[in-house]
């Protein structure tokens, strides 16, 4: 008697995967609670040294077109809802991971103008790594490195010495100082 295949859609292939899925969003080296820059955020559970691989950031893989598409959805919905919703990660020219998971603790990790983590990009993967060395109770950060054109659109909250106020890459730091004075604003840093 043959037996029969097992195909995506067999309960315990798709329990497998989960499984398996659940597992790469999570790490022993950090753990998801309250956080006072924005709602929750991601805190090391022991001492991490600097250049750690810390954990995966997992979600779809999708293209750039689809990506577009439910980022404005999403950004459109945490307008009306509050919530930080948009957990699109940039991958490469043509793909983007939406991390937008249960499973991804990763996408709970809250930006900061003076982070202690960097996202670093592995084939079709990322992973978040430690820039610093960073103590057990520490929140960890990044730069999420958002354009400065939709600056007004991503205020920052992270309260750190030179923090400029919004979610700006670092690398346009300057040019957003530029369109804050053109407009008789300082950056926080500068106010």
């Amino acid at each position: 008697m043959a037996s029969k295949k097992k195909t995506a859609t067999d309960p315990n292939v798709l329990h497998r995967k989960l499984v398996e899925l659940w597992n790469r969003g999570q790490s022993t080296y950090c753990e998801v609670r309250g956080s006072e820059i924005h709602g929750r955020g991601v805190y090391a559970t022991s001492f991490i040294p600097k250049e750690t691989k810390i954990i995966e950031y997992v979600g779809e893989l999708i293209d750039k077109d689809t990506s577009d598409k439910r980022g404005v959805s999403q950004h459109e919905k945490s307008l009306k809802t509050g919530d930080a919703a948009v957990y699109i990660f940039t991958l490469s020219r043509k793909y983007d991971i939406d991390g937008n998971v249960p499973w991804n603790t990763a996408r709970l990790i809250n930006h900061s103008c003076n982070p202690n983590c960097d996202a670093w990009i592995e084939g079709r993967k990322i992973f978040i790594h430690s820039l610093t060395d960073i103590n057990a109770g520490d929140e960890l950060t990044f730069d999420y490195g958002f354009d400065v054109e939709c600056y007004e659109d991503h205020p920052c909250r992270c309260g750190k010495d030179g923090c400029v106020g919004y979610i700006v890459s670092r690398s346009q730091w300057k040019e957003l100082e530029a369109k804050l004075k053109a407009k008789g604003k300082k950056t926080a840093a500068k106010a």
